[in-house]
């Protein structure tokens, strides 16, 4: 049995596709912004949860440590 890492994704939604095509450059970036903030926004809480008693500053640096570690290339074998 092959152990290789195969990613599953969703179908592309073509209509919204279409949406970002449609948009400026400047309205592409400010709509990717607003996703990373979402995301951010989420991990943070996540942690939050998981770690209540944590200050903001610490609490931060395991935010960008998370980042960090997704944004590495999965290795593949």
């Amino acid at each position: 049995m092959d152990n290789q890492y195969i990613p599953q994704f969703e179908p592309v939604d073509r209509e919204q596709l279409e949406v970002i095509r449609s948009l400026s450059v400047g309205q592409r970036i400010e709509l990717m912004l607003h996703a990373r903030e979402l995301a951010v926004g989420l991990i943070r809480g996540r942690l939050h949860k998981r770690y209540p008693d944590l200050s903001i500053n610490k609490l931060n640096m395991l935010v960008l440590e998370e980042i960090d570690r997704a944004e590495r290339p999965i290795p593949r074998f």
